[in-house]
């Protein structure tokens, strides 16, 4: 598609801006609806658990929201407000030790969460990646990390650990800590082999704890590079460019951190969506404006889940002297498998471009290269979540969405075409063709969504009932509709695929 794209006349930006708001809160009020009428089965069927407020009750029913909502009431919370407090006091009376007096700190916090025998795990994968990271082969530290993160897919290991906890929730942390951990030890291994820090093997050690076990980050991310993380602590160490504006800071950052909490509470408070979507029954008996709404509500709340989650810590850290990756993109206006990749997690973006994506060559040895290193980045990123079979077609259609995208985005970049284009249409009609495309590729987009949050009936039944069942009925007014959103993300984002 053309790089430039056309400011179209502002009525008709107001329509696209006034449908695309209107049908989210039209399909909100279908499923708010739906889910009320049958709020006794529900209630029978997965516990609804008493709302936060009077009259309502509250969907528990997604596992991360539920977990990550009671281990911060229970610790973590606390934990990381004593993180930012450590770090303030350190950067005021003695910048030096900032570093040491954190990573004491963050590791007798992950102590005190995962226990002896849960840190122990973590000791024992850091000793080995970092004694393979001395020998500086590449292809030997990606196998010995690799062997380290499928031993969370060990049963047998598995069934250890997990008698090593009175609850699940408990072993559970120690997981997502393994696998968070995993790519920090990737990173460190990897760097060490391309640049070393230029320091003793004992300072080395240290920055590769102090990286590990760096608390905002520690159980969920967002990630960032062992390079990143190394380069900005040690400068943080020597100035200290922010105190005259912490409270300030620290005081709008929070405000938005809980009032996103609130909308993600608010939204399981009245749509049940997560406990509709895990009973094929209830999918199927959906009005389409109810099931276009299932739709948009769980990834919806997927995009604020994740502003929370990666919120606070990206606040800490920011206070620390690192530059967090940059908030997830409001999912409405993603319109592109690629902009999903590049914007939603830009950290594990970032990680996947620097250590899987150009060390095999990516688009710089030609259009095989580009897909073969696209695949094996997917193939990762599924293996890294769990590799379930949900998993295995989630990252096949990303894979396939993106292959497209860059497939179409070459097409009309060739020097024929595009002076064809150039030629034959204006700016304006270049972008609403633009956006044509980007509807369709939002509707593959959000049906590779429903599998990832879902799992493959969820997006069976979609597929079906929207593609098959009403392909006459149902798709038409929908990629309409995806039309108006697509316009509005080319508005706020000005790129196109």
């Amino acid at each position: 598609m053309p790089s430039r794209l056309s400011t179209l006349p502002w009525p008709e930006i107001f329509v696209y801006w006034l449908l695309s708001l209107g049908s989210h809160f039209y399909s909100f009020y279908q499923l708010h609806k739906f889910s009320k009428e049958h709020e006794a089965g529900l209630q029978k069927e997965f516990q609804l658990e008493n709302g936060l407020f009077k009259g309502f009750k509250r969907d528990p029913s997604d596992f991360e929201w539920s977990f990550w909502t009671e281990w911060a009431k229970k610790s973590l919370l606390w934990t990381l407000v004593g993180h930012g407090v450590l770090s303030r006091l350190a950067a005021i009376f003695h910048p030096k030790l900032k570093v040491l007096a954190l990573t004491v700190f963050d590791f007798l916090a992950a102590s005190s969460l995962l226990g002896f025998k849960g840190v122990g795990v973590l000791l024992l994968q850091l000793s080995v990646a970092f004694s393979v990271a001395q020998l500086r082969k590449p292809p030997l530290a990606w196998i010995a990390n690799l062997l380290l993160l499928s031993t969370i897919h060990i049963q047998p290991l598995r069934h250890i650990q997990r008698g090593w906890y009175s609850t699940e929730e408990e072993y559970y942390l120690l997981l997502f800590s393994v696998a968070v951990c995993g790519l920090r030890f990737i990173s460190f291994s990897l760097e060490h082999c391309w640049s070393p820090l230029e320091c003793g093997r004992v300072a080395q050690l240290f920055w590769l704890f102090s990286y590990t076990f760096y608390h905002p980050f520690f159980y969920n991310g967002p990630i960032i590079t062992f390079k990143a993380y190394a380069e900005q602590m040690r400068k943080s160490a020597d100035e200290n460019s922010r105190q005259e504006s912490v409270f300030g800071y620290v005081l709008v950052r929070s405000a938005r951190v809980i009032l996103w909490w609130i909308l993600a509470e608010y939204m399981i408070h009245v749509m049940y969506m997560h406990s509709i979507h895990s009973n094929e029954t209830y999918i199927e008996m959906l009005p389409p404006w109810a099931l276009g709404g299932l739709a948009l509500a769980l990834v919806q709340f997927f995009y604020v889940k994740y502003l929370v989650l990666f919120g606070l810590p990206s606040m800490l850290a920011t206070l620390d002297g690192l530059v967090p990756p940059k908030l997830p993109r409001c999912v409405s206006i993603m319109h592109s498998f690629t902009g999903m990749w590049r914007h939603f997690d830009e950290g594990l973006y970032r990680w996947l471009i620097r250590y899987i994506y150009v060390p095999l060559g990516g688009s710089r040895h030609g259009p095989l290269s580009k897909v073969f290193s696209t695949g094996v980045a997917f193939a990762f990123v599924c293996f890294w979540h769990g590799g379930q079979d949900y998993l295995r077609y989630w990252a096949l259609m990303n894979w396939a969405g993106v292959l497209v995208e860059n497939a179409i985005r070459s097409l009309f970049g060739s020097s024929r075409l595009h002076y064809v284009v150039e030629q034959n249409f204006s700016l304006a009609t270049r972008r609403r063709c633009a956006a044509l495309l980007c509807a369709f590729s939002t509707a593959m987009l959000i049906l590779s969504n429903l599998v990832f949050l879902g799992g493959t009936h969820m997006g069976r039944i979609f597929w079906k009932r929207v593609f098959v069942q009403g392909w006459s009925t149902v798709a038409p007014p929908m990629l309409a509709f995806l039309y108006c959103f697509a316009q509005v993300g080319l508005e706020r984002t000005s790129s196109p695929l």
